[in-house]
């Protein structure tokens, strides 16, 4: 009873604090420049029949002095008063205290057809109901049933599986199977890609705050990132956007001075800071972390030649575009007009159960015949179960087909907050995979200080939207939600947006 009467008071405490922190945060002073100033509307969420079930946990309290004492502190929270989330359902979450949030991240862009999807949701009951585990040492039929879903679903010989765990341990493979299959070393990397953080891929991965010290960095060589926005070359038509960069653009029709610029780059590194045969070029086909960054069309095409020209492999890197995402194709390399030599996937591809894969040609996966290699969960029945589910709701529920057509409703107003607000300089991505970019000047592009850029993303999530954040500067907003979320909830969070922005210009001015 002590107990209980305990974490009931706490309880207690606990949402008298948040209510009372909602209330008094606009005194706080997290720039020296701002100002009291009176606050936009807040949008209303669109609504939703669903209830999520009381919460009867530990209180926000008890749960950040566990966090403090028995976690990493490599385990970072969003937000001054990190949201504490009771339930998911579809492209919402609830907190603790019932509020409702439009989730536009799908954590980190992994769970893709929604949060708890019933047919999701109960292909992985049966499957814990009927076998959990038994390694690939046995067969069984969810992992069969997958191996032959997933590889229909790619282009030519891309028919052999390997399953893992996570992205990193994908990529980390992929970079293995790569050096062995071409007995060489170097691999290709773009500056400001992200390709995980294990051993093999912290390397490739190139974001300084990424990058412990001392970190092993033989082999790896990152080229100039082709970006448009703030790269060296970049102009009007670049982009396989409906939104542009504002850069004079004297391009002939069906070419790219910028695409060239930058595949010449990638050719002078490869002649100065390569042997004659390198292992291979991995590559996101639009960049995540980075900040939702889009190549110059015709760049990739030109980038694969190079790599091929010194018997080096592509690696796609689908962790973040896969499975529908983009829209337009299932696979984000499509959108490339490439088909790669490996292609490695996470994230979405199980909903948020822990599961990656790496998919390559018959005759790159055969290296494997000459040693022993082994992955104990990889491909487990449960993963592969919920992955198969997933697979038939895209189709089913013509997912792809609603990415494409959101992403074509959204640029368009995003776009139209870059004359409106100062402080948007770019607005960029396909289908559902977005991006805003915030700046304190638009003609130097100088990214908006860390401080003013929370002060926007706070607001969002204060009115009832969690946007992620990205770019080496932590300046991109990321809008990159489950792929069943509808127009009404887009315009929400657009809304939302528009509203937090009007927030802050009146603060600033």
């Amino acid at each position: 009873v002590d107990v209980r009467f305990y974490r009931f008071i706490n309880n207690l405490l606990s949402q008298y604090r948040s209510i009372m922190w909602k209330l008094g945060r606009r005194a706080l002073r997290p720039a020296r420049h701002i100002r009291m100033a009176a606050t936009a509307p807040s949008p209303t969420i669109p609504p939703c029949d669903f209830k999520p079930e009381p919460y009867k946990g530990r209180t926000f309290d008890e749960a950040m002095g566990i966090r403090k004492a028995n976690m990493s502190p490599a385990f970072v929270t969003y937000y001054k008063e990190p949201v504490m989330i009771n339930q998911g359902h579809m492209q919402y979450l609830y907190d603790i205290h019932g509020k409702r949030y439009l989730d536009m991240f799908a954590g980190i862009v992994t769970v893709g057809v929604g949060h708890c999807h019933p047919t999701v949701t109960k292909a992985l009951k049966e499957q814990a109901d009927r076998l959990w585990h038994t390694t690939n040492i046995y067969l069984n039929e969810p992992v069969h049933e997958y191996a032959e879903k997933l590889t229909s679903l790619l282009p030519g010989d891309l028919k052999v599986c390997y399953f893992t765990n996570s992205g990193s341990e994908a990529n980390d493979m992929a970079i293995m199977m790569a050096r062995l299959y071409t007995q060489a070393n170097d691999i290709i990397s773009h500056r400001n890609g992200f390709h995980g953080a294990s051993p093999h891929v912290v390397p490739a991965t190139s974001l300084g705050a990424w990058k412990p010290s001392p970190t092993m960095h033989f082999g790896v060589h990152p080229t100039v990132n082709p970006d448009v926005y703030r790269g060296p070359w970049g102009g009007s038509h670049c982009r396989d956007c409906p939104v542009q960069v504002d850069r004079a653009c004297s391009c002939a029709p069906n070419e790219c001075q910028a695409a060239n610029r930058y595949a010449e780059s990638l050719e002078d590194l490869l002649v100065h800071c390569t042997p004659k045969r390198i292992a291979g070029m991995i590559m996101e086909p639009i960049e995540g972390f980075g900040g939702t960054v889009q190549y110059p069309k015709g760049y990739v095409k030109k980038a694969q030649k190079l790599i091929k020209e010194r018997n080096g492999l592509i690696i796609a890197d689908e962790v973040q575009t896969g499975f529908g995402r983009l829209g337009s194709h299932f696979w984000g390399f499509q959108t490339h007009d490439i088909v790669p030599d490996i292609v490695t996937m996470a994230k979405s591809i199980a909903n948020g159960f822990p599961m990656g894969a790496v998919v390559t040609t018959p005759e790159i996966a055969s290296v494997y015949k000459h040693f022993i290699t082994f992955n104990t969960y990889g491909g487990n029945p449960m993963a592969c179960k919920t992955a198969s589910a997933v697979l038939d709701v895209i189709k089913e529920e013509q997912m792809q087909e609603n990415c494409a057509v959101l992403g074509a409703h959204t640029l368009p107003r995003l776009a139209k907050l870059i004359d409106r607000f100062d402080v948007v300089g770019d607005v960029r991505g396909k289908g559902l995979m977005l991006g805003v970019e915030l700046v304190a000047d638009k003609q130097t592009k100088t990214p908006l200080s860390p401080e003013n850029v929370r002060l926007i993303w706070e607001d969002c999530k204060d009115m009832g939207v969690l946007f992620g954040k990205g770019g080496n500067f932590g300046s991109v907003l990321r809008l990159k939600p489950p792929m069943c979320v509808t127009k009404a909830d887009c315009d929400f969070a657009v809304d939302v947006l528009e509203a937090a922005l009007i927030n802050y210009q009146k603060r600033t001015k």
